[in-house]
């Protein structure tokens, strides 16, 4: 068969799925846009309903696609921290993937804090006790990013008798404790004992690490270690140019 019939038998699914993809790639179709129905794309591409079905699975398994019953077909939004400058609900970030969400509390204590801890958080050296949470969070049944975190008890008093299984700290915080400024840091490091074995990680593999402090009326809130199996996550950031 010469180049010419290799085209036309290339036609119906791969013109379709190139097309497509170009124009995700290219954010003519940017991450959350609700494509149109199944049997109007059929339509619109001269093909069967079933010929686009299969379109539409195949970019899903390819992760450009998020299909959500009743709902319809959208874009997908990278695993990602979509903007690393502001303190996200990780349920929220979770659920814009459409996808569902869950948070495993696997231990918390109220602790003397340790002396990397008071460094980071820049306590005083007579700190009292720590509320310690580590939990993971779930994104579609998998692994999304390991919490560990810290709390203040004496800025969030009502915290230690928080059921923090029915409700994230992260969120809970969010909505009950107000914050003035925050300080991040994002590195790369390895995945390596509990954490390793919380997110379901060989020891070594690649994770993005994010350190962010709260503080409100010049005293900290929290201080929590967001871990991201690397594989699985980018950093995006939209910006311009300044004045300065």
């Amino acid at each position: 068969m010469d180049s010419d019939g290799t085209a036309q038998r290339m036609t119906h699914h791969d013109r379709i799925i190139t097309e497509i993809r170009d124009k995700i790639t290219r954010r003519e179709w940017p991450p959350g846009f609700q494509l149109p129905f199944e049997t109007q794309l059929a339509e619109a591409h001269g093909v069967s309903r079933m010929t686009m079905n299969k379109v539409l699975a195949q970019l899903t398994r390819e992760g450009f696609l998020v299909r959500r019953r009743k709902l319809g077909t959208f874009v997908a939004r990278p695993m990602a921290l979509a903007a690393v400058m502001e303190i996200a609900d990780t349920e929220a970030e979770v659920a814009a993937l459409g996808l569902d969400w869950r948070f495993d509390l696997l231990n918390r204590s109220l602790r003397a804090p340790t002396p990397e801890e008071v460094a980071a958080a820049r306590m005083a050296d007579s700190a009292g006790p720590v509320l310690a949470l580590r939990g993971v969070h779930h994104a579609g049944g998998l692994p999304f990013c390991h919490e560990a975190r810290i709390i203040n008890p004496v800025m969030a008093p009502a915290a230690p008798e928080v059921d923090f299984r029915s409700v994230a700290p992260g969120a809970w915080l969010l909505h009950e404790i107000p914050w003035t400024s925050a300080h991040h840091r994002i590195r790369a490091v390895p995945a390596t004992g509990a954490m390793a074995r919380d997110l379901g990680l060989s020891g070594g593999t690649a994770c993005m690490e994010v350190t962010r402090r709260t503080e409100a009326a010049g005293q900290w809130v929290t201080l929590v270690t967001l871990t991201y199996p690397g594989d699985r996550h980018e950093l995006v950031a939209e910006f311009g140019p300044s004045a300065g």
